[in-house]
């Protein structure tokens, strides 16, 4: 198998993501001039809207809540079941499971990967590396939502001719949760949505879906 088929989901996915992100950038930057003449102000180039904070908080609250969405889905799927759901383990197969249902420490086969096999703290990170990659992500990318939002409504502000506030004083404000709850909800609606109606609808050929002619209520199967 060559490279791009044996890769095309994460490269095709990565192709999605680029265009986006710059299709983004240009709309942003319209819409972002058009309020600047709006309010008597100056238009500005694309490279400096692409170094503004009012673009890279419009970006990062996005990055932000897709990436709490996996870490607590992945976190959810070790304990919580969802009866009848591709996406869900089977039920009485929540939790860690055990080391050899895991293929860990001496239960490893000879092609897993080396911290899956020496143990102790090595073979605990990196059981859970996953979650803590992206937890780490999520954690970081809403830390950079923060800061690029705090100096965009202080440039709102200025603009309007009102006193700047602190940071702290910013992650009380309604403008940072009205950006972080907003994506948040969303989030959570398209998961919990997925994890139901797979459970009565198919998708032939995705691993997503159960086998189309799967029961109902079979549990933790891939189609």
């Amino acid at each position: 198998m060559g490279f791009v088929k044996g890769n095309s989901l994460a490269l095709g996915f990565g192709l999605l993501f680029v265009g986006t992100l710059v299709a983004q950038a240009f709309v942003g930057l319209h819409d972002f001039n058009a309020q600047q003449l709006a309010h008597h102000g100056d238009p500005i180039t694309l490279w400096r809207y692409l170094r503004s904070s009012s673009f890279a908080v419009d970006v990062l609250e996005n990055w932000q809540s897709e990436y709490l969405q996996f870490t607590l889905f992945i976190l959810g799927t070790v304990w919580l079941i969802q009866r009848g759901s591709p996406e869900s383990k089977e039920p009485g197969k929540a939790g860690t499971e055990s080391d050899s249902e895991q293929k860990v420490g001496e239960h490893a086969r000879d092609d897993s990967p080396k911290w899956a096999k020496v143990g102790g703290l090595r073979t605990f990170v990196y059981s859970n590396s996953l979650l803590l990659v992206m937890g780490t992500i999520w954690l970081w990318s809403w830390a950079g939502q923060s800061v690029a939002g705090h100096i965009a409504y202080n440039d709102d502000r200025f603009e309007h001719q009102q006193e700047a506030v602190s940071y702290l004083a910013y992650l009380a404000t309604p403008d940072f949760w009205n950006r972080t709850l907003q994506n948040w909800q969303s989030e959570f609606l398209a998961v919990g949505s997925m994890a139901v109606l797979a459970i009565y609808l198919r998708q032939r050929g995705s691993p997503e879906s159960k086998p189309v002619g799967a029961a109902h209520s079979d549990t933790g199967i891939e189609g």
